[in-house]
């Protein structure tokens, strides 16, 4: 954890170098509706993460939470939060997820702990979905700038069409929000989350309990990892 904020702190130093005033302050207005409105949630949605952390806990045992190692701003990896949806050993994600995960994947309720990282300061509400370590060698240069701002909970790719779409379409609407994200264009998002979760729409790829793994794209560039980071194999 020490070593992220070193890290951190060095790439915000660039940041502040080269950006202009107004997009200081909306950084520091996002970072701020991030913490207030996160605090609020976790308060608010306590109840509902004990009733799912005692249904994990009776149907697949122990440990409740899932957490995977993820690449945030910049790359730099971090350690991301969720309700576990699949039991442990052997087999597929469509073999080992339980009919709780499912639920649960469904409704977007396994992402619900991810609000402790919004506060501190590793995700937002709002921002492009932190995939996978070993996902950083893919990258084309231009879809590596998905990682020039903080990850979010919900993003513009989860709005329209989530796991159904390509993952070509999926980083092009992520380098598109980087490009023209805004605190109105989050609280669209927002409200549009609720309808995609309400509605189950995009929650699976076809053939797959969520998204294929993504291979780099076929026609792209050489691939742009930032120095220092460290690309691991991680558990799906």
């Amino acid at each position: 954890m020490r070593e992220y904020w070193r890290v951190q702190k060095f790439y915000d130093k660039l940041w502040c170098a080269r950006v202009s005033l107004p997009m200081r302050k909306t950084r520091i207005l996002k970072r701020s509706f991030d913490v207030a409105i996160a605090c609020l949630a976790l308060l608010m949605t306590a109840p509902i993460m004990l009733v799912i952390a005692v249904g994990i806990w009776m149907i697949m045992g122990t440990p409740i939470i899932f957490p995977q190692r993820r690449p945030g701003l910049h790359g730099i990896a971090f350690t991301m939060f969720k309700f576990r949806t699949m039991a442990q050993g052997p087999g597929s994600d469509e073999e080992r997820i339980t009919s709780l995960g499912a639920f649960l994947r469904r409704t977007s309720l396994d992402e619900l702990p991810e609000l402790w990282n919004v506060v501190r300061g590793e995700m937002s509400l709002v921002g492009p979905r932190p995939l996978l370590m070993q996902y950083l060698h893919r990258y084309s240069k231009e879809q590596m700038r998905r990682h020039e701002v903080l990850p979010g909970i919900t993003g513009q790719a989860q709005v329209n069409g989530r796991n159904a779409l390509s993952w070509e379409e999926r980083l092009a609407i992520d380098v598109s929000y980087v490009d023209h994200h805004n605190l109105w264009l989050d609280l669209r998002i927002m409200l549009q989350s609720v309808g995609s979760v309400l509605g189950r729409r995009g929650t699976s790829h076809q053939g797959h309990a969520t998204m294929p793994e993504f291979m780099g794209t076929t026609t792209q560039p050489e691939a742009c990892v930032p120095t220092g980071v460290v690309v691991q194999s991680q558990e799906t």
